[in-house]
């Protein structure tokens, strides 16, 4: 299983049986996904907190994805991370949009009010 956060809004339009590509898809011929809620939860809090609305967490079958899923080192690295932190960290990067029907759980990012993320919740 692999994890990957998207805006609420976004995910929300994605059809039934239909497929979900962020922006990343585009620009950078992947869709950053984790491999577990500590990383996912370190990796938001030092890149999306500024994202507004409400932050699902998509828990994803890679078997289930069309799309080849590579670990790959982090195409970001983290600027406040000490040198040579982030080297060892492999994140699964997927080569093609997610497949909705590959989603086998939806939770909701708990937040303060600057955008940390504190944990996690089922999603209503």
């Amino acid at each position: 299983m692999i994890l990957h956060l998207a805006p609420a809004a976004d995910w929300d339009a994605v059809p039934l049986g239909g497929t979900y590509s962020p922006a990343s898809l585009d620009t950078e011929g992947f869709v950053h996904c984790t491999g577990d809620d500590d990383t996912l939860q370190r990796v938001a809090n030092a890149f999306y907190r500024h994202l507004p609305g409400e932050i699902v967490v998509l828990t994803l079958d890679e078997t289930r994805l069309g799309a080849v899923t590579k670990w790959e080192a982090p195409a970001h690295p983290n600027p406040d991370a000490a040198p040579g932190t982030d080297d060892a960290t492999r994140f699964p990067h997927v080569y093609g949009p997610l497949e909705r029907d590959a989603v086998v759980l939806e939770r909701r990012f708990v937040r303060t009010p600057d955008g940390t993320c504190t944990g996690y919740e089922p999603r209503a």
